[in-house]
Order: structure tokens, then sequence, then C-alpha cells
């Protein structure tokens, strides 16, 4: 990948997690909490007696939530320091 398309995934990683930089891990957690929550499929339960209505909203839930996790993994990845690489660069003693 050249680093036009990471910035770009990361931007939309961002935007979908309501985030901007500079991101800790608490905030990227805390993000995808709130995301996972709102987008949660079973909420669309009781929101419509139209089976083909709740269906789209469920489905759309769906993909959101799996969008949702891609983002938090792909921000995990590269935003947020590794604390076991701090670690293994600088062991105790």
């Amino acid at each position: 990948m050249t680093d036009d398309v990471i910035h770009k995934e990361v931007a939309h990683a961002l935007e979908i997690l309501g985030l901007t930089l500079p991101v800790t891990s608490d905030d990227l957690e805390r993000a995808r909490r709130v995301q996972l929550y709102n987008w949660n499929p079973a909420r669309y339960s009781n929101l419509t007696n139209n089976p083909k209505a709740y269906m789209q909203a469920y489905k759309k839930a769906e993909e959101m939530t799996k969008v949702v996790e891609a983002s938090y993994a792909l921000l995990s990845a590269l935003l947020v320091p590794d604390e076991s690489d701090d670690k293994s660069q600088n062991p105790p003693g």
C-alpha cells in the first residue's frame, strides 16, 4: 500500500469512530464501545412493524458493526503504541 492509501484509510477509520488525532488507547476503546452500542443490531428489533424496513436496518447495523471493528483494528495497530514493544526495547533493571 502506498502512503496516500494508508492515510486515506486512517482518516476514514477516524471518521467512522468520530475521533481526531492524537488518539490514545482509552479514546479508541471508548469510541469503539460507543459506536458498537449505536450500531448494535438488537437495538432495531422494536423500531417498526414492517419486516422489510426492520431487515434493512438490521443489515445496515450488522455492516456498520463490522466497519467499526475494522476501523478499531486498523487504528489500534497503527496509532496506539504497543506496550510490549516498549518493554522489549527497554528491559527493566
